[in-house]
């Protein structure tokens, strides 16, 4: 009887007070607006997105989406010119990011006393915040000077793609490096001590044990790259040289068009831009192209990692 009456009492305890009852579920109403909110401006984006990318591709001939070159503002919108300039910077801002992001993050969580890392870290991670026109005029001003034209004798000395891929591949750099080092440093040490009592060394283990047991969170480190680098705008938009328009070419070493720099090259300064009728809808079109890359991107990226992914 007396233990009864005293989990009762206890029970009772732990009940919430009427007001604090109705302060929670004042918050929860605020929360569930804010993520309702949150969703009505994502499907409002959308649908703009794709109302004018509609409008442009039912109205356009289709022939001028096949022609020599981007020039909108003289009706010829050729896709194949934004696509290939975008997977070509893509592509060098990967080879200069991924070894080196991987590379970092292998060294702070693996290899690095606690001082260093405590050192490092904020360094790489302020690297993410300079602003991206100012690695586009480094670009312009030291990696295609000193380094591009450098090594390839024939490239263009004042604007190409090779080095406006390698700018944008220095603002992923911190991205993945991040990220994997935090999947590194979430397996469980268990394994680690396991390893080594197996006689492993350090080396061996980071990379037969810990690497692969943090896979999931390798590959989700690498899309993030490739999803910065394809959205990446202002570097392109300077250091990659087609500012009115480019024609087709798959030489690095040129001056090229990408998709985010077509986009901020065809709308600065005015909302009605100059030109071809459709050249303002070309904008909302190249725009859902881009979108449903990174849409088709992330989704592979995460089944991919919920594929590959392992709990402990």
């Amino acid at each position: 009887m007396t233990t009864a009456m005293s989990n009762k009492w206890d029970a009772g305890q732990l009940r919430l007070s009427p007001g604090r009852r109705r302060s929670d579920t004042r918050m929860r109403y605020v929360f569930t607006a804010a993520g309702v909110t949150t969703l009505l401006i994502t499907l409002l984006i959308i649908y703009t997105l794709f109302k004018d990318a509609w409008s442009f591709f039912w109205n356009v001939p289709k022939a001028d989406l096949w022609t020599i070159g981007w020039f909108p503002r003289r009706g010829m919108y050729d896709i194949k010119t934004l696509f290939v300039g975008t997977l070509m910077v893509t592509g060098v801002a990967m080879l200069i990011a991924v070894p080196l992001g991987l590379g970092v993050a292998v060294y702070l969580a693996e290899f690095a006393r606690p001082r260093v890392r405590k050192f490092l870290k904020p360094i790489i991670e302020v690297l993410a915040g300079i602003p991206s026109v100012v690695i586009g005029y480094f670009a312009i001003s030291f990696i295609n000077p000193n380094v591009v034209t450098w090594l390839v004798g024939g490239a263009n000395k004042a604007f190409n793609i090779a080095s406006a891929g390698a700018a944008v591949g220095i603002l992923t750099i911190p991205i993945i490096a991040s990220v994997t080092e935090d999947a590194l440093r979430a397996v469980p040490m268990s394994l680690r001590e396991a390893s080594f009592g197996l006689g492993a060394r350090r080396v061996p283990t980071t990379f037969r044990v810990v690497f692969p047991a943090s896979i999931s969170g390798v590959v989700a480190a690498l899309i993030l790259g490739v999803s910065r680098a394809i959205g990446e705008t202002m570097v392109v938009a300077i250091a990659a040289g087609a500012v009115g328009g480019g024609l087709f070419s798959t030489d690095l070493f040129q001056p090229g068009q990408t998709m985010t720099a077509a986009m901020a090259a065809l709308g600065f300064g005015s909302d009605q831009v100059a030109g071809d009728g459709l050249a303002f809808q070309s904008l909302f079109f190249v725009g859902f192209l881009l979108f449903l890359m990174t849409l088709v991107l992330n989704v592979l990226g995460d089944r991919l990692v919920r594929k590959v992914r392992e709990e402990y």
